[in-house]
């Protein structure tokens, strides 16, 4: 990876392994996200996709994630702008913003945990959709964001 990459180049100039290292593992993507049609809020649940690693807060399956859950998204820059739904922690969304990475960021502290450090880490928050029946996803309900217009 080129020195200190995350300062110099825009998103869309990474090569794909600096692009990965922008991910901070907080797993905070990785949570179930509903909206509501009505008026269309966003809710975020403590649900993590069944192919979430709650403890090591990674996905166990990363490489096959598209073919595995048909609805993980894939984060691009463009989809980094638009989703205003990204933590104001998440270095992909910070980047996008022109904003520094912050301080605990593995890139800036050379800490592989510096999230989890840094209490934005859903490391022992979430628990796996596979252990959740969807008729009890409202008891899971830890954020309810407004429309975006």
């Amino acid at each position: 990876m080129r020195e200190r990459f995350w300062e110099r180049f825009p998103l869309e100039a990474l090569t794909p392994g600096e692009w990965e290292a922008i991910c901070d593992g907080c797993g905070q993507c990785c949570l179930v996200r509903l909206e509501d049609e009505e008026n269309q809020e966003i809710v975020t649940l403590s649900v993590a996709c069944r192919l979430f690693d709650t403890t090591a807060c990674r996905c166990s399956d990363y490489e096959h994630r598209f073919a595995k859950v048909p609805d993980c998204l894939q984060l691009t820059p463009e989809r980094a702008r638009a989703f205003h739904w990204l933590p104001d922690t998440c270095g992909y969304r910070r980047l996008a913003q022109s904003k520094p990475l912050p301080e605990w960021h593995p890139l800036r502290s050379g800490d592989p945990a510096g999230a989890r450090r840094a209490g934005v880490s859903m490391h022992g928050m979430a628990v796996s959709e596979a252990t959740v029946p969807e008729r009890d996803y409202e008891d899971y309900i830890i954020a309810v964001m407004p429309c975006q217009s």
